[in-house]
């Protein structure tokens, strides 16, 4: 399978370095992690997203075999095995969608997020078991710029790649970077329901 190869990380002490999480449940790392997000399935008439890590292999992916925007859609890791289902609910302004996590004994009966619409574009997020935004997306109208915050701080943020040398890539070539303790499969998951909000998936 064909590799994006990272971009060298700049020598800074602030500057993330690149991991990626493994294994059946989300993991919480101690160091802020660069993923390349590629908007497109690896299925050549699929629609969906690709996730690279920081060897430039496919670490995680979403091959959506039925139209754009369809109404369930699995998150998965590297070898396709799912690792969330993410479902489009409701209609026009009480539209959200709703993930659950799938574990070795199958997918969990509650949703772990919800993800419904608010202000221009962005998103406020709900976990379980909790009525108050834990997590909003600032900028989500915009596919290829915009930031997940927690408490007002920002946690993640998504942006257009850039090569070594400078040069942007297109809009379906992006660089996530997410910050230290933070849930990485979590963040994955609401980019993946922003690409659906926009209907690039």
């Amino acid at each position: 399978m064909a590799k994006i190869q990272p971009l060298p990380a700049p020598a800074s002490s602030s500057s993330p370095s690149c991991c990626s999480p493994s294994g059946d449940e989300s993991q919480i790392l101690q160091k802020p992690a660069v993923y390349t997000v590629w908007m497109k399935s690896l299925v050549l008439t699929g629609n969906g997203c690709t996730v690279y890590g920081a060897d430039g292999r496919v670490a995680f992916r979403v091959d959506n075999y039925g139209r754009r925007g369809g109404r369930d859609v699995f998150f998965m890791d590297g070898a396709g095995k799912t690792l969330i289902r993410i479902q489009r609910k409701g209609f026009g302004m009480f539209r959200r969608w709703e993930a659950c996590r799938y574990f070795a004994g199958g997918e969990e009966a509650r949703p772990w997020f919800r993800v419904q619409k608010a202000g221009k574009g962005g998103g406020a997020v709900t976990m379980h078991g909790s009525g108050r935004a834990a997590y909003t997306v600032d900028g989500c109208s915009r596919k290829s710029d915009y930031k997940i915050s927690a408490g007002g701080a920002i946690v993640a943020a998504i942006a257009r790649k850039q090569t070594a040398s400078g040069v942007v890539l297109g809009e379906d070539v992006l660089t996530l970077t997410v910050g230290p303790e933070v849930d990485h499969l979590l963040v994955l998951g609401l980019v993946v329901v922003c690409g659906l909000m926009n209907r690039c998936l």
